[in-house]
């Protein structure tokens, strides 16, 4: 299983839609709204890098209100 956090920045205002949004993408198991640097936190599950992959580019950086994303792959221990 491959993984990753995403933070995001949102256009003022759209952050709640954008979660709304996120939710409903199959490969996010977790998804928050949050305070500070980033607007958005979440994290994406999938079975190999190649989806884990087209969910960041296909999927979640394509939404309408997304300024940026920051993404780093979990380091599990084999």
């Amino acid at each position: 299983m491959h993984s990753a956090f995403v933070l995001m920045n949102a256009e003022l205002g759209k952050e709640n839609h954008i979660v709304n949004e996120i939710k409903k993408i199959s490969t996010v198991k977790e998804v928050y709204p949050v305070y500070g640097v980033y607007d958005v936190l979440m994290v994406i599950e999938s079975d190999s890098m190649e989806t884990l992959r087209e969910t960041i580019t296909s999927q979640i950086r394509k939404l309408d209100g997304i300024k940026s994303t920051l993404t780093m792959i979990i380091v599990k221990d084999q």
